[in-house]
């Protein structure tokens, strides 16, 4: 069993609090078995809303798989209370914005989709619907009459 952590690095303009929204967001990820090394060749994705229960009544995780190759059984749970923003502090900078509990697994790639949102900078305009799959974000924020993005997302999976 072991923990990893997301982290999340991107340039900020005139924005902050860049998260994840609600239970039903979609972490998509690529898995990797630690007993055979075999990796998923296709996204997964994973939400705070999936329990599936594991073996022998040992509680539940967002994902209970089989891998393909040597048949194991491996789960991945999402750790909600070490879901964190981005803030503009942060830009430029790793920083973890979420860990997973895995075992028999990690991950070993993320894509950014849809279901982020942030604040702008300086105003308190919302931007409730943003989708980083291009790994760049664009808008405009009327009231501070500039304009508001997310540039060059990119990420890192580390040991916790």
């Amino acid at each position: 069993m072991g923990k990893f952590g997301l982290q999340f690095k991107a340039t900020l303009e005139n924005v902050t609090s860049v998260r994840p929204v609600g239970d039903d967001f979609r972490w998509y990820l690529k898995l990797k078995c630690g007993n055979c090394g075999e990796v998923s060749d296709k996204w997964q994705y994973i939400t705070l809303l999936d329990s599936m229960p594991l073996k022998g009544g040992r509680g539940s995780a967002s994902m209970v798989q089989k891998c393909k190759l040597c048949f194991r059984e491996n789960s991945i749970d999402i750790l909600r209370d070490t879901i964190t923003p981005y803030n503009a502090e942060d830009s430029e900078r790793f920083k973890t914005i979420v860990q997973f509990e895995c075992r028999g697994l990690e991950p070993v790639d993320f894509q950014p989709m849809a279901g982020f949102a942030a604040g702008g900078a300086e105003t308190s305009t919302q931007f409730p619907e943003i989708n980083l799959q291009e790994k760049d974000w664009t808008d405009y924020d009327e009231k501070a009459s500039e304009s508001v993005g997310i540039y060059e997302v990119t990420h890192q999976f580390i040991k916790c």
